[in-house]
């Protein structure tokens, strides 16, 4: 597959073509995607043909858009069977795709479709930047519908990229660097345009601050104290609060980039004014921003999201205490958006 090669090995997919053909190729991969290669004007139709099943590591086995066109989730499938969710965002300033990094997971946290599955493999970094590469060709040809009361040009490319799908980035992190590495260096994407999201792997997130890329972290916390941070987040029993609190400040200290806590707000659960009380002592030591995310629920879990009430309670003490916290905003859940949901729909 042609994404599965390092963009500098590609003259191996083209042998006894002119030297030209490289460059031509990597444009067509990199620069300017397309759905297929069909729209490859200056390569001859014999080898359009002979390349044309090689192009995408994985095929769409479901598509579906959300949120007036703005919202795009697919459930790509690999040859060997695995399945891939990727899901393309538009807001009024910029395109987000959010990337799978594995197929599966095996954090095993209670509220989250994908580790209710298990876990099937890492992905390779050609499978991950090929999520990047398919947004693109999809906006380039027109398919992607404008934000609403969008004043600019719709972006004719991906513009954020978060590793916030499927899996655990950071337990995958050979391939996840070599993707990062891709992105910035290969397709133009900013460093700090892209953010890594992890449950809490420390000797990840101490390997990625000591990379050359700005990338942001995102610390995926949903609880303030060991004892409940454990029965929703496994990880937690190896590696515990105080060190997560340590490597993200090593982070901050090491990349000068204010890291993010995400807390996916559960009732009854994590979302009690102790709980708040607790997170803004942690934020406030790491001066972390908080991203409050109301649970968007799965069929196999009994969590469910909090009230708006309890939500904005919740806010309005964490500002009160001194950190900066938003609401985001749930996207696509007519579409099963939140990671491994359209998994779920697929397999029964």
């Amino acid at each position: 597959m042609l994404y599965l090669n390092p963009p500098e090995d590609l003259a191996d997919e083209l042998p006894g073509e002119p030297g030209f053909r490289v460059a031509q190729l990597h444009e067509w991969l990199y620069d300017h995607p397309t759905e297929s290669t069909g729209q490859w004007s200056n390569f001859p139709k014999t080898l359009r043909d002979r390349l044309s099943t090689r192009l995408w590591p994985f095929t769409v086995e479901i598509e579906q858009t959300a949120d007036r066109g703005t919202t795009v989730k697919w459930l790509f499938r690999t040859p060997d069977g695995v399945s891939i969710e990727t899901v393309l965002m538009g807001y009024p300033n910029r395109v987000t795709l959010c990337v799978s990094s594995q197929a599966g997971c095996a954090m095993a946290c209670t509220f989250c479709a994908t580790g209710q599955f298990g876990f099937d493999r890492h992905l390779e970094a050609g499978e991950i930047v090929a999520q990047v590469a398919f947004a693109n060709a999809f906006i380039r040809a027109g398919r992607m519908s404008g934000v609403p009361g969008r004043n600019e040009a719709q972006p004719s490319r991906v513009t954020n990229v978060v590793f916030m799908g499927m899996g655990e980035p950071l337990a995958n992190y050979r391939r996840v660097r070599e993707s990062l590495r891709r992105m910035n260096e290969v397709m133009g994407i900013g460093a700090r345009s892209i953010t890594v999201s992890t449950v809490g792997v420390v000797p990840g997130i101490r390997l990625l601050a000591d990379e050359p890329w700005q990338v942001g972290l995102a610390i995926s916390l949903h609880a303030a104290d060991d004892a409940l941070r454990s029965k929703l987040v496994p990880l937690n029993e190896r590696y515990p609060l105080a060190e997560v609190e340590a490597a993200a400040a090593y982070y901050f200290e090491k990349k000068g980039r204010r890291v993010s806590i995400e807390w996916t707000m559960m009732n009854g659960v994590n979302d009690s004014q102790d709980q708040a009380g607790k997170l803004a002592e942690i934020a406030l030591r790491l001066g972390a921003h908080v991203n409050l995310i109301n649970l968007n629920p799965t069929p196999l879990s009994s969590e469910r999201p909090s009230h708006n009430r309890t939500l904005q309670r919740f806010k309005s003490t964490l500002e009160h205490r001194g950190v900066t916290a938003t609401k985001r905003e749930t996207r696509g859940q007519e579409i099963d958006a939140a990671c491994g949901q359209l998994r779920v729909r697929a397999s029964n």
